[in-house]
């Protein structure tokens, strides 16, 4: 049974990022002292006093045509209080009730769906004047609230209750181990590379706000899908649109430093990252670097050619950005490089096949038998050098943890081996066991072994 739905409703800036952080438990939705900083609509998992649900964060409530962004912004909204099973309508206790707010009471009395008011920031008795004007409105009497404290959260239960109370339900535990778990796809690129484009293609549906307007996206955004492979597996996926990452340089603004960092957080977060280009631009230095930060977070990666509908002189374009790849990403060769449309779909189910097999190998552990089978062999064809007469005595190798694959190699001055030759180590480790360009990490050990006889 899914759980029961929240949409936390208002106009811009009357703490609706700041309810739904305090609900989830996590600081989840940007927050700033400046209006419309929330755009896509944003879900999480909540509780409160025992009792679970889903709770969605909405853009504030603005009558703008739906040709501007503000409009698109409230289309969301509408599509979030049809989704949801109760709406939170917020108000500003410090303000008193606007007349955006009345246009919003009327708008949600007519949206045949229950509605709690809430008139937040209303500590100590300078609101308590707002609260009885907001009764005003039309609805039940307002739940005074402060968000930011933690106050009324026990009167808000209460009121929510009837609609959020259910019967336990068996909670599903995330198994690394299994194939068809959840897979977690974050999407990530400059502004402007089609992300949010390529979400609703995916999902065939306009959840996120999308337009010519650049940085668009400011929080990362998870949405729960299913992908019915070829062979007819309904396989879960968590997408994960994120803002776009610029050069840090011209990153100036306080609002663009937190969306990055939401961003990066996004890849924390992630087991597989697409990165997104745009064809019509090529590959540019913010792309690798964007990459490159992905692989040191040990995150499996996979790099898609965006608007390839529209791009010129294909081949040598595909094959410029597959070489300056292998080159600026030299610590992982042969990353996975497709070409998608947005715009078209061409590519899609390609990406998300991909994505799957690259986490498999992300995932995979080698058994300790085969792995020192492999180790032996490896010795026997490059044996390690001795740097100043020194011997180095590899004596075996342990896979320690998945997810990036990790090794550690134990054994007399195994600590002395050059850089070449743990490449060495690493590349026939993933042609060996097929890790395909996943991050593999190796430590090195040389403790005191007592079998260890010079």
């Amino acid at each position: 049974m899914p759980l029961p739905t929240v949409a936390i409703i208002g106009r811009p800036n009357v703490g609706k990022s700041t309810l739904f952080n305090r609900l989830v438990g996590k600081r989840l939705a940007l927050v700033d002292d400046q209006p419309g900083v929330t755009r896509d609509r944003r879900e999480g998992d909540a509780t409160l006093l025992g009792c679970d649900f889903r709770v969605i964060d909405t853009a504030g409530f603005e009558d703008r045509d739906v040709q501007t962004l503000p409009g698109r912004m409230r289309q969301q909204t509408e599509a979030a209080v049809r989704e949801a099973d109760v709406a939170l309508f917020m108000v500003d206790a410090r303000a008193g009730v606007m007349p955006l707010d009345e246009e919003i009471g009327r708008w949600l009395r007519a949206a045949d769906i229950p509605v709690v008011l809430v008139a937040n920031k209303a500590e100590g008795r300078v609101a308590e004047a707002a609260l009885y004007e907001a009764m005003a409105l039309g609805f039940d009497e307002p739940i005074a609230l402060s968000a930011e404290h933690g106050e009324g959260m026990a009167d808000l239960f209460q009121s929510l209750r009837p609609f959020i109370d259910q019967p336990d339900q068996p909670v599903e535990e995330d198994d690394p181990d299994n194939p068809d778990a959840i897979l977690k796809l974050a999407i990530v690129g400059r502004p402007n590379a089609g992300k949010s484009t390529l979400v609703n293609r995916i999902l065939g549906q306009d959840r996120m706000i999308t337009g010519p307007e650049a940085g668009i996206t400011r929080d990362s955004i998870a949405i729960d899908w299913e992908w019915t492979d070829a062979d007819g597996r309904v396989r879960p996926v968590r997408l994960i649109d994120t803002a776009g990452m610029r050069k840090r340089a011209k990153v100036q603004e306080k609002l663009e430093k937190l969306s990055v960092a939401d961003a990066l957080r996004a890849v924390d977060f992630a087991e597989v990252v697409v990165l997104l280009l745009d064809a019509t631009k090529g590959l540019e230095a913010q792309d690798l670097k964007i990459a490159d930060k992905v692989l040191q977070e040990g995150r499996a990666l996979v790099i898609a050619l965006n608007k390839w509908d529209v791009a010129e002189n294909a081949s040598s374009l595909f094959n410029g950005v597959k070489g300056a790849l292998d080159e600026g990403l030299a610590q992982v060769k042969g990353v996975p490089l497709l070409t998608v449309s947005a715009a078209t779909g061409k590519g899609l189910d390609t990406l998300v096949r991909v994505a799957f097999e690259t986490r498999d190998a992300w995932s995979r552990r080698v058994s300790t038998g085969a792995l020192n089978r492999w180790f032996e062999r490896a010795l026997e064809a490059n044996p390690p050098p001795a740097p100043g007469g020194k011997r180095i005595k590899p004596r075996y190798i342990t896979q320690n943890n998945s997810r990036p694959p990790s090794f550690v190699l134990f054994g007399t001055r195994v600590d002395l081996l050059p850089e070449s030759y743990r490449r060495y180590l690493v590349n026939s480790l993933r042609r060996e066991f097929d890790f395909g360009a996943v991050p593999v990490r190796l430590n090195l050990r040389a403790p005191a072994n007592p079998f260890d006889r010079g």
